[in-house]
């Protein structure tokens, strides 16, 4: 009996995570869109803007965006596809290995990032304080 409470304690914790992951997700997108971003959109510009790569370059290969993103890397692609085509971002061929794509933010994305990140963090603040 006791294990079950435990068991179904441990599930009802898990899903208030699954929640307030949900309803702040919503949150940054509702306040992101007005700037023409939903939030997996900031979250590569904001790791794109904290500028050294892992190998110390200052753009990041496409496996290492989807690692820290926790995207699939077909879905960053068509995300960094977008970012690109409003000249956000740029990508280009890995001078070390031909078959990795490197992407870094161009100045318009530089200044929307600093535009959009005190409203971002603004939104986190928000939501992460009714939790923690």
């Amino acid at each position: 009996m006791a294990a079950n409470r435990a068991e179904q304690a441990l599930v009802e914790q898990w899903r208030d995570i699954l929640a307030l992951h949900a309803r702040t997700q919503c949150e940054l997108d509702r306040v992101l869109h007005g700037h023409g971003l939903c939030a997996s959109d900031f979250e590569v510009l904001d790791l794109l803007s904290e500028g050294v790569a892992a190998d110390g370059g200052c753009a990041y290969r496409v496996q290492e965006i989807s690692e820290r993103i926790h995207l699939s890397q077909s879905a960053l692609s068509r995300l960094v596809g977008r970012l690109e085509k409003d000249g956000l971002v740029e990508r280009a061929m890995c001078p070390e290995d031909r078959r990795g794509v490197r992407v870094a933010l161009t100045e318009k994305g530089r200044t929307l990032h600093g535009r959009v990140l005190p409203v971002q963090r603004a939104a986190l603040a928000r939501m992460l304080a009714e939790t923690f």
